[in-house]
């Protein structure tokens, strides 16, 4: 009995298309749409430390065993926060493999903000932490969604200036929601608290981005991965019209054996052809996570551990975090002609040397020069790490490998922060310095010795 025979498009040239897309300012402008709602998801996660003082005062969350589960409500808050994000990035990431890029990365955007919008005008502390929990599982599905549909429609020749750029865009958020948030929170507007309006517009703006971006197309690799062929063809050559290619290739379809879309599976991500990579990179987001929240969310207390006062601790913490968006932008210049696995390695060691200089000063100049300059590290880490992980994984299982790997530097994120908080109070800021050093060490290691190279190639070929 012969095998049936189906039309399909060349693969290779389907890749090829994609590689030689120009980078005009009709792909900049896909980018930084989808950066658009990456910008909304930082906003959300960073917004956990600036309106819990709004919640306090309002008195919906307590502290000390006051609080619901017997610990701080705070605590519980930013717990919840990233447990959600765990169970988004690992147990619905794979529906992007299985739906599209395009229609899961819709459906996270409007999860979470409708939860985020349900969240604001709760009043009681076990309504704003469900709700919490709820927006994290649509984050964390967003985000892994976002890194895959970049890497999948970017040439390989401009994937980590994307990236970079993209995070530029995303980073923007941290000062954002810090100034909205000191504008905001000590107000009331119409019988409503300050800290509600913050979240308020985070989600109302990613509700209005999500409408925007209705007309965004679905990869074309997944489509093509799917079977279909030439649906894949026509959205390249609408991208390649988007582009100013004037000329896009008619599509011709090549008599080739019938074959079912390929449906990828969880035992096939620890098969003996990717186990070295999941193991790897699961590593990789378990410790520099630790670098990343550890010296991110502890700046304050550390600079208090440094002698400063509490306002000062603040406004020298608002000055450094300026280096997330800035570093993310000035990486964007060169961040095309490095390996991307060195990249990682040299972020890393970055965050090690003027880890271990922060922990020696004591002049408030040195202090905010040290630490903005680690921040710089960690945001071309950021970039470097997420473009990274997803090119080491092909189209059927990327989404599903990605998120698993990365679902780890959440459930790392919530074991840490107490680790942290207990080295802080006996072995002082030293002493977590020390560890975000070793983490970040570790990293260096993971990736230097076991990550494959990946700059420049194409994706069908890493």
């Amino acid at each position: 009995m012969g095998i049936p025979k189906q039309k399909t498009l060349n693969n290779k040239t389907l890749s090829a298309r994609i590689d030689a897309l120009p980078a005009s300012a009709g792909l900049w402008r896909f980018i930084i749409l989808l950066s658009l709602g990456g910008f909304f998801e930082l906003y959300d996660l960073f917004e956990t430390g600036y309106i819990s003082s709004g919640l306090l005062a309002e008195n919906i969350f307590h502290i000390g065993t006051a609080g619901v589960f017997g610990i701080s409500d705070q605590a519980a808050f930013a717990s919840s926060t990233f447990l959600g994000l765990f169970f988004g990035a690992s147990l619905l990431a794979p529906n992007a493999d299985r739906f599209g890029r395009r229609m899961t990365f819709m459906f996270a955007l409007a999860w979470y903000g409708c939860f985020s919008l349900l969240m604001s005008f709760q009043n009681t502390a076990e309504g704003i932490i469900l709700c919490r929990f709820l927006v994290g599982v649509g984050l964390g599905l967003e985000l892994v969604t976002i890194d895959t549909y970049l890497t999948e429609w970017v040439p390989s020749h401009m994937r980590s200036r994307a990236f970079a750029f993209a995070f530029f865009i995303q980073f923007l958020s941290v000062p954002a929601v810090a100034l909205m948030s000191w504008w905001l929170v000590p107000q009331t507007f119409f019988g409503l608290t300050g800290w509600r309006y913050v979240v308020i517009a985070g989600a109302l703006c990613s509700l209005v981005v999500w409408i925007v971006r209705k007309n965004l197309p679905e990869s074309a690799r997944w489509l093509a991965q799917q079977g279909r062929h030439e649906d894949a063809h026509n959205v390249v050559s609408a991208m390649e019209k988007r582009c100013g290619v004037s000329n896009s290739p008619a599509y011709i379809a090549e008599e080739s054996p019938a074959e079912l879309p390929r449906k990828g599976t969880f035992r096939e991500i620890w098969s003996p052809e990717y186990r070295k990579r999941t193991l790897m990179l699961t590593v990789m987001n378990f410790f520099q996570a630790i670098g990343f929240f550890g010296f991110g969310n502890w700046l304050p207390a550390l600079l208090s551990g440094k002698g400063t006062t509490v306002t000062h601790s603040l406004l020298y913490a608002f000055f450094i975090t300026l280096a997330y968006p800035l570093g993310s932008l000035i990486c964007s210049r060169y961040a095309d002609k490095i390996e991307n696995k060195w990249q990682i390695v040299l972020s890393s060691l970055m965050t090690v040397v003027f880890g271990t200089l922060f922990a020696l000063q004591t002049h408030p100049v040195m202090l905010v020069i040290c630490g903005f300059l680690i921040t710089y590290s960690n945001a071309w880490l950021t970039f470097s790490y997420h473009a990274y992980q997803t090119e080491v994984f092909p189209t059927h299982i990327r989404a599903r490998a990605v998120g698993f790997c990365y679902s780890f530097s959440r459930l790392s994120t919530v074991f840490s922060s107490i680790l942290i908080g207990l080295i802080l109070q006996y072995a002082g800021t030293q002493g977590v310095i020390a560890f975000i050093v070793v983490s970040m060490i570790i990293v260096m290691l993971v990736i230097g010795i076991f990550g494959p190279k990946t700059r420049g190639i194409n994706l069908e070929n890493i």
